[in-house]
Formats: structure tokens, C-alpha cells, sequence
């Protein structure tokens, strides 16, 4: 379906960086960077630079959540379980086509929740634990995304940042349904609620897409500390800026994110795509979600269901803003109760 001669080659240039940020005091964040070929997965200079082999390469972040160290094994454990399901399964594929690879990191990833799930279940010490997980494969000269929760995929094409993921978030919702405006949504106290996530349940349905890699395209994956403090033109910016240096290009948005408070954990990991097996950027390019549609498995979260994990938080405003409205109802109760005994009580 897509791909280009396999002779020409693809090379790859790649590093990852996680922070912990400046208020919390572990970090929950976890990602991973793998030549799937090699069965490699470090930022070994092996991996760092590399050439794209027939079985592709692999690039994830997830981003923890429940508490204690809960969230830290539940996205440790969601990165070394796509990595060895691919190893595993995809690697004993007789052809590898790109239907049969979408499917296999589709798979992955809901191996993954399957197994952070049982976890769970099985010590009541980390129960409700979940992770957001973006992972990207690629193959030939195609990525293929899945998506779980609000970690983000950019592509940086020619200047520009362009959102391959779509975040699975309440935020996300209500903007789609018209209800608020991106730049509203940034802003709310809601923002972080997300609406699925790797663990808390069962089942998870798994957003798979994909989009054609071309000649200079730098990949960047990110949890939602970076997203939530550095707007996607600024990535833009200091990615285009960098000009390959992709080590300097982490550092740089990982210090953007903190200047502006390091409120979460901050994890980034770029891939840079080169070689004569891609085609040059043109214009009127299609860039951004695209469902993949796989030929024997459902595809896409449309729509996404809603999160019966965790409890989603509530801001200490809302709570303030709950006891004023109940303080208030109280009051008015008791003036109503107090009107209607002076009226039957009062002397004729």
C-alpha cells in the first residue's frame, strides 16, 4: 500500500531526553528509541544514527500516572512491553508489509494495557495506575502513530509544526464539539483530564494512523510538560533553529518548559528522517491525523470512550466554588424554613 524501493536508503538520526521538571519530585515519565532491525533499544551512537533496516524503528513516550511509584512502573512497564511484543511478533512475520506492522504496534499497545491492567489488579498496593502512551513506528518511508491518552506526535516539515495526534482529553472534546476554543481549552483548570488511558481498564481502543515521511522531516514525540508550557510553533522554532542538532534542540524545549514553571514532568524524543528513500518536500502535502485503516481490525477512536479509571481530578477552585454554592443553598433553605414559621407563627 505505501512504500518506496527498498534498495534506496533511509537514515535515521534520533535522541530522547526526559526532566523531571520543576515541582514534582519523581519522575513518572518513561520513552523508548529502538532500531527494530538490530533489536537495539538505547541512545547508543549505534541508535542515535542509523539506517533505516526492513523491520523499521520504533520511538515512544509514556507518560505515568497513580500515585507513589504506581505511575513510574506503569510506564516502564507499557515501553518494554511494545518493545518486546514487536520483537517478539513482528519480527517473526514472514512479509514485512506495512499492514502487518501497523498492526503488530497497534497490538502492542494493547498488550500493554492488558498486561499494566493485571498488574494492578493483582497488587491492590498500585491499583487505579495507568500511563499515556504515543508510539511511533516506522517503515519504509511512512510512520505509523498510536495513540493513548494526551502525549503528542508533532512533525516539523519546511518550519512548520504540524499535530499528528489528536490529545484524547475532555479539553479535546469540547473544542471538536465547539464548545470552547483552543486557546480556552489551553487555559482551563480541566486541561489534564483525560478520557483513556494504558491500565485503569480491561480494554482500550487505540487511535492507529500515519503519515508519509519526506527528506528533512524531524519527528517530535512529547508528554504533556512540554506541550502544556511550549506552543507547537515555538517547537517549530527551536527545532528548524537546531539545525540537526537534536541534542540541543531537547535541551533547549526542555529549558522552555521549566522557565515557565516545570509544572509536570517533561520528556521529548526527535527523530530527523534523511536519504534517497524518501522524496523531497512539495507543496499541497496532507500532513496531520490520518486513520490508517487497517484491513482486519477495528482502527480509530472515534469516539473515544470515557475514562473509568482514576477519578479525573478537580482543581482546588472547583472544590471552593462547590462549598460556595452549597453554603448558599443552605442559607437560602433556612430563610425560606424561617418565613414560613414566622408566617404560621405570628400573632393574628
Amino acid at each position: 500500500m505505501f512504500g518506496r524501493s527498498a534498495a534506496k536508503s533511509i537514515r535515521v538520526q534520533v535522541f530522547g531526553k526526559t526532566d523531571v521538571g520543576r515541582t514534582r519530585e519523581h519522575n513518572e515519565d518513561r520513552f523508548l528509541v529502538a532500531d527494530l532491525t538490530r533489536k537495539d533499544a538505547s541512545l547508543l551512537p549505534q541508535v542515535r544514527q542509523h539506517e533505516l533496516g526492513d523491520r523499521g524503528s520504533l520511538f515512544v513516550v509514556a507518560d505515568g500516572m497513580g500515585g507513589a511509584a504506581a505511575g513510574e512502573l506503569a510506564s516502564q512497564m507499557a515501553t518494554d512491553t511494545i518493545f518486546a511484543h514487536l520483537l517478539r511478533a513482528w519480527n517473526a512475520e514472514t512479509e514485512a508489509t506495512p499492514q502487518r506492522f501497523a498492526h503488530r504496534l497497534k497490538e502492542a499497545v494493547e498488550v500493554a494495557n492488558s498486561s499494566i491492567h493485571a498488574h494492578a489488579k493483582a497488587h491492590p498496593e498500585v491499583k487505579g495506575m495507568g500511563t499515556t502512551t504515543t508510539a511511533a513506528g516506522v517503515l519504509g518511508d511512512h510512520l505509523y502513530l498510536t495513540q493513548v491518552g494526551d502525549s503528542r506526535a508533532y512533525l516539523v516539515r519546511a518550519g512548520v509544526a504540524h499535530q499528528l495526534t489528536k490529545d484524547q482529553s475532555l479539553m479535546q472534546r469540547l473544542v471538536e464539539a465547539g464548545e470552547l476554543t483552543e486557546e480556552e481549552a489551553a487555559q482551563s483548570e480541566r486541561r489534564n483530564i483525560i478520557l483513556q488511558a494504558l491500565g485503569p481498564d480491561p480494554k482500550v481502543k487505540v487511535d492507529l494512523t500515519h503519515q508519509e515521511v519526506r527528506r528533512g522531516d524531524v519527528l517530535v514525540l512529547c508528554s504533556d510538560g512540554l506541550s502544556g508550557q511550549v506552543k507547537r510553533d515555538e517547537i517549530a522554532q527551536v527545532v528548524t533553529q537546531a539545525n540537526g542538532d537534536l541534542a540541543a534542540a531537547c535541551d533547549k524545549l526542555i529549558a522552555l518548559a521549566n522557565e515557565r514553571g516545570g509544572p509536570d514532568n517533561i520528556t521529548v524524543v526527535m527523530a530527523r528522517f534523511d536519504g534517497d528513500g524518501l522524496r523531497s518536500s512539495g507543496e499541497h502535502e496532507e500532513v496531520g491525523h490520518q486513520v490508517y485503516p487497517l484491513i482486519d481490525t477495528e482502527t480509530s477512536t472515534e469516539p473515544v470512550p470515557i475514562y473509568k479509571g482514576s477519578r479525573p481530578p478537580v482543581s482546588n477552585k472547583e472544590n471552593q466554588d462547590a462549598k460556595v454554592r452549597l453554603f448558599t443553598i443552605v442559607l437560602a433553605a433556612i430563610a425560606a424554613l424561617t418565613a414560613v414559621l414566622w408566617y404560621f407563627t405570628r400573632s393574628p
